[in-house]
């Protein structure tokens, strides 16, 4: 391989990673704390979504994930009630 083609591709690489990487920065704009307490075990996370709801689902699901053990748990930890939800622009 040239030493032209091994630049092309490698230039080529970086626009893919610049683009995939400023592309996702401007997309999350809301942070959201939120905690759970599920079945005496509790835990808070932090995510980052374009909308408060979908922030808020996915520091759900994280912190759901910290404190269960199985699917099913998972699932009705997931759709119970926060026990708190802090959010920021």
């Amino acid at each position: 391989m040239s030493k032209k083609v091994k630049f092309l591709v490698t230039a080529a690489i970086l626009v893919v990673v610049g683009y995939i990487v400023t592309s996702s920065m401007g997309t999350a704009k809301i942070s959201c704390e939120v905690c759970v307490d599920y079945k005496g075990r509790q835990a808070c996370r932090t995510a980052r979504g374009p909308t408060r709801d979908e922030a808020i689902v996915t520091a759900q699901d994280n912190a759901c994930a910290q404190i269960v053990g199985g699917r099913t748990d998972n699932i009705l930890c997931g759709g119970s009630q926060p026990a708190s939800i802090q959010c920021s622009d």
